[in-house]
């Protein structure tokens, strides 16, 4: 079996950071300083934090921290930086050998001392990330370290951050929380957090490292992996899915016939009711066996189907645990709908930059080598400035969708504008 950093594409620099501090977090615990590295690591000793697995003699807290920040592009691998850091920190040999029990029950998400946070909906709340920190402060049961991933930090509300906050200001001795963001920015995570945080920056893998890992790890024959790794443009799950799933082919193929599409006023509001139904259709397939399944265990545990004397009430009388579900699993599905659509954006955004670098007669591949032809058309009609106008039309309507502009309303504004030029 590889060992747990293996995923983690293109990113050498960070795999031997990681890799450096998972050293020196096995060599505080055989040197059993885990309860003054909080300490430490307080007091902001940059120099022993930036240092390598420490030699004898030298401080065994050194290049170890109790706070990570992953960030970097979607597809950059943030997610499976955090959980191979998490593996390698539970590793027995200190690591990542991806062998022993530590690495793998942490990889397969069965380790009890690891708690990860997959934010199902539009955010994290204060009550799920206190419940969390609560857990975080007990003893880990391997005699480890108890490890906390936030996946998508960046959805913390702020009461959420702020009870975070406190827990990495005042950090249990033996836990340690991994976050993913997007980025620093006090939009995707707060300064008062970052501060205390070590940053781990990650970047957009190459097509070719892409290519390598579809053709050595999936077995995709290798000209389907170098065009999926082109098209996903350096996003490995999304690389992988068009690779292996032809409805996702479909569904880009779709996207990128939106141009032609586009011929006055009322085809433009088509095209936009075309690409909201998709992305909606695409959610309800990824989440509707989810939602029975959890529908159908919490009716279950409140005694759905029961007999026996008071079955009939005790039903009854959980209808607003039902209810609270029917709320999370709404806001699931109302995620799903923007990841799907913003995924298309991201494709129909490739297309114009395709477009873009052939009227500018950029030396550079194009993302979309299926429709070159027609990006090649387009640029010749449109010239440079048009292109560069409807890319920064599909950008905005991915930076309205974040700010909770109604889908529907800036996809439309976003078509007409496409067409408008």
């Amino acid at each position: 079996m590889p060992d747990v950093f293996a995923d983690l594409v293109g990113q050498d620099d960070a795999v031997t950071e990681l890799r450096r501090a998972a050293a020196a977090a096995a060599a505080v615990l055989r040197a059993g300083a885990v309860d003054r590295a909080p300490a430490l690591i307080a007091a902001g000793d940059a120099d022993a934090l930036a240092g390598d697995a420490p030699p004898s003699g030298v401080d065994p807290a050194a290049g170890m921290t109790h706070a990570w920040i992953f960030t970097g592009p979607p597809g950059s691998g943030r997610s499976v930086a955090a959980r191979a850091f998490a593996a390698a920190l539970q590793c027995v040999h200190g690591t990542g050998c991806g062998e022993c029990q530590g690495c793998r029950t942490t990889m397969g998400g069965t380790h009890a001392d690891v708690r990860l946070v997959v934010p199902e909906g539009l955010s994290i709340g204060v009550n799920e990330m206190r419940a969390l920190v609560l857990r975080a402060a007990s003893t880990p049961s391997g005699g480890r370290w108890q490890v906390v991933v936030i996946e998508d930090a960046d959805r913390l509300t702020e009461a959420a951050g702020n009870a975070l906050l406190k827990a990495i200001e005042e950090p249990p001795p033996r836990t340690v929380f991994l976050l993913c963001a997007p980025s620093t920015h006090p939009d995707d995570i707060s300064v008062t957090i970052r501060s205390r945080c070590r940053v781990v920056p990650l970047r957009q893998p190459p097509a070719t490292a892409v290519a390598e890992v579809l053709v050595r790890r999936d077995g995709v024959a290798p000209d389907v992996a170098q065009w999926a790794a082109a098209a996903a443009q350096g996003h490995v799950g999304r690389a992988r899915r068009l690779a292996r799933d032809p409805e996702a082919r479909k569904r880009r193929e779709a996207v990128l016939a939106v141009p032609r599409r586009l011929t006055g006023v009322g085809a433009a509001f088509d095209a936009a009711s075309a690409l909201i139904e998709a992305a909606e259709a695409e959610a309800e397939a990824s989440v509707t066996e989810a939602d029975a399944a959890e529908r159908a265990a919490l009716e279950t545990a409140l005694g759905a189907g029961g007999t026996g004397r008071g079955a009939s009430g005790a039903i009854r009388g959980a209808a607003g645990q039902l209810k609270e579900l029917e709320k999370r699993q709404k806001s699931r599905a109302t995620r799903a709908q923007r990841d799907a659509l913003d995924r298309a954006l991201v494709d129909l955004a490739g297309f114009y930059r395709d477009a873009l670098t052939m009227a500018l007669r950029a030396p550079v591949a194009p993302v979309h080598t299926d429709t070159a032809a027609l990006a090649g058309a387009g640029a010749q009609k449109w010239d440079a400035e048009g292109a560069l106008r409807r890319l920064e039309a599909v950008l905005a309507c991915r930076a309205a969708i974040e700010s909770n502009v109604k889908p529907r309303i800036a996809v439309e504004a976003m078509m007409l504008a496409l067409w408008k030029g």
